[in-house]
């Protein structure tokens, strides 16, 4: 038996592997804890060798229990460490000792995602037709997986479908939401394609202090301002999770495959659940890994499931569709293609990402002129010097510079962005100067921002969170 086992064991995924181990070690210690016989105890435990050995020959790693392969863990298990060490990332955590941010070239290696490199920026360019947008052009979105798929689909006419979502903890989104959002719209815009957009007020409830109806309510408010981005209500549907898994027999059939395929380890070693967390906590990954399957809205494709999704999202919630992508083969589905962005960061430095629990460290949707001003000034970290003639002699650090940073993501004036930079790092332009750009910028963004959100009415945010035909023939 332990040669079958073993040779099984050749086509499995690490996550497998690891399993069969795990469960291989437990039936050790029921034996033993059972008094079975002794050449029963040898022989399971000849055939747990065997199944280490198998799994540091396919993984490189040695098996160690509750560490999962390195591709389906968070960056780091063991919190926020020395700057010589890992960087800290997971769905709900952003931690990093290193003034410049996250170091995210070795997050794609310990992912084990793809550089979005010139070549594939000039590919999306060549197939589209259009200049690629400034969140290529400037390594903002750096990452990918199975990108080339979706671009060989597209050019062979054959359908694909955008994913990306939020989830509500607050009623008023902050500026790094909105990133996301501006991507996936120009994506819609630029392939024609459907877009689904999840809400996740179970998530919020399940994860915060929150009621049911304050999730919910939040969700409602969340729309509001996704709307306001721009998008087109015939091409776009955004659902409350709450309200959805309610509605579509696909969507929650999906739910329960997922479900079933994913073991309780396996969500312990991806997300660091503990025994102490809620068993909501536990199967929620289902409810984010569903929407990444064509068969969740039959109002759209009918019952296609070979529809491939395109996700577009921050690299931190990269957990959730390594498991996704695990288990898509498993119940014969196409594994979701993700586009990967860098976090934005908090006000006072990139050691973090900006958090709508922190209003020191976030500019709001909902914040005036005058807040954003003082924020700005108040709470942005320089990468000045801290005398005016210091500064002027050795010039600016754009790489830790929070007001840079938040620029490369807003203004779109390749030329200005390059000279400031120039001018910053020669000393010639003063850090309070770079802040009053940044200041420049973001008043009338979020102004008029505020003007969309205020023409959004409870109907028009009925009409797109209702399940519906989109205009697209499947």
């Amino acid at each position: 038996m332990a040669d079958v086992q073993n040779c099984d064991s050749c086509s499995s995924s690490p996550l497998e592997l690891f399993e069969r181990v795990t469960a291989q070690g437990e039936k050790v210690r029921s034996l033993k804890g059972g008094k079975a016989s002794t050449d029963e105890i040898d022989a399971a435990v000849k055939l747990l060798l065997s199944l280490k050995v198998t799994y540091k020959t396919a993984t490189g790693q040695d098996y160690k229990a509750g560490s999962p392969p390195v591709d389906f863990s968070p960056v780091s298990n063991n919190g926020p460490t020395t700057t010589q060490d890992e960087d800290f990332v997971d769905p709900w955590t952003v931690q990093t000792s290193n003034a410049k941010g996250v170091d995210y070239d070795k997050l794609i290696v310990r992912f084990g995602s793809s550089k979005i490199d010139k070549g594939l920026i000039n590919r999306i360019e060549r197939v589209t037709g259009k200049t690629p947008h400034h969140f290529l052009r400037r390594g903002i979105f750096f990452s990918h997986r199975d990108m080339n798929q979706i671009l060989d689909a597209y050019e062979n006419k054959k359908p694909f479908y955008l994913y990306t979502g939020r989830g509500p903890s607050s009623e008023a989104l902050h500026v790094g939401h909105l990133i996301s959002f501006i991507f996936a719209k120009w994506l819609q815009e630029v392939f024609n394609v459907p877009l689904v957009i999840q809400l996740t007020d179970d998530e919020k409830y399940l994860w915060k202090d929150l009621t049911i109806e304050k999730a919910y309510e939040y969700a409602i408010e969340n729309a509001k301002d996704i709307i306001a981005c721009g998008f087109d209500i015939n091409k776009t549907f955004i659902f409350s999770d709450l309200d959805y898994l309610g509605m579509s027999s696909g969507f929650y059939k999906n739910v329960v495959k997922v479900q079933k395929h994913v073991t309780f380890n396996q969500v312990k070693g991806i997300f660091g659940f503990t025994d102490s967390d809620c068993i909501g906590k536990i199967s929620f990954p289902a409810m984010q890994a569903a929407p990444s399957f064509s068969s969740s809205f039959p109002q759209i494709f009918k019952d296609k499931k070979d529809i491939q999704c395109l996700i577009p999202c921050a690299i931190d919630q990269d957990p959730y569709f390594r498991m996704t992508r695990d288990v898509a083969p498993r119940i014969g589905y196409l594994k979701p293609a993700l586009l990967h962005s860098i976090f934005f960061p908090a006000l006072q430095g990139a050691q973090t990402k900006m958090s709508s629990s922190d209003p020191n460290s976030s500019i709001f949707l909902t914040d005036t002129p005058k807040q954003i001003k003082t924020k700005i000034n108040k709470h942005a970290f320089s990468g000045g010097k801290d005398t005016i003639e210091e500064h002027r002699k050795y010039g600016g650090n754009c790489e830790v510079d929070v007001s840079y940073m938040y620029l490369t993501f807003f203004l779109e004036d390749d030329d200005k962005l390059e000279k400031m930079k120039q001018a910053y790092t020669s000393g010639a332009l003063l850090t309070g100067e770079l802040k009053k750009v940044l200041i420049e910028t973001l008043q009338p963004l979020i102004a008029a921002h505020q003007q969309r959100r205020k023409q959004i009415t409870e109907e028009m945010v009925k009409q797109f969170m209702t399940p519906r035909k989109l205009a697209f023939d499947f």
